[in-house]
């Protein structure tokens, strides 16, 4: 049997071995657990699709009082609502420059869903905030911070 030159087998790689090649340069990490990224919805890079919501300050304010108060205790209601089914990945105020107030990073596929969910929170429905809606591609591990979330935060609202 003949050696294989180092020239000869490079040319094999390069022409006949293209995917061998490609799937060296791209190794699976040592740390892969298929099992999680399945239960997350990774895909091989480890992301998923969500729907990046922006809350911006809506046409009519609430004014100071109990009526406000009750608005927020069920927006936070809803939001742990969300977070429970495993549909809110992410949430948070945003500093209210420019009227943006807020966000949701929604674990769904399309903004259609997203609009319906969000249509159940009370800010919305009293028209203190509107929504805006964008798709968005990012780590699946995203999924994991409400359940890491209780376990750092003191005070639950």
């Amino acid at each position: 049997m003949k050696a294989i030159r180092p020239a000869a087998l490079a040319a094999l790689l390069l022409l006949g071995g293209g995917a061998l090649a490609q799937d060296a340069a791209a190794p699976m990490s040592p740390t892969f657990d298929e099992a999680l990224a399945d239960a997350l919805g990774a895909d091989e890079y480890g992301m998923r699709q969500y729907v990046l919501v922006i809350l911006k300050t809506g046409p009519t304010p609430v004014p100071a009082g109990a009526a406000r108060d009750e608005m927020f205790r069920g927006h936070f209601a809803n939001m742990k609502r969300l977070a429970a089914e495993g549909k809110l990945a992410l949430a948070g105020p945003l500093d209210g420059v420019d009227g943006w107030r807020g966000l949701f990073i929604l674990a769904v596929d399309d903004l259609e869903e997203a609009a319906t969910l969000v249509a159940t929170d009370p800010v919305i429905i009293h028209g203190e905030m509107i929504a805006e809606y964008h798709a968005y591609y990012g780590s699946a591990a995203l999924m994991l911070v409400n359940e890491t979330h209780e376990k750092v935060a003191r005070k639950g609202f």
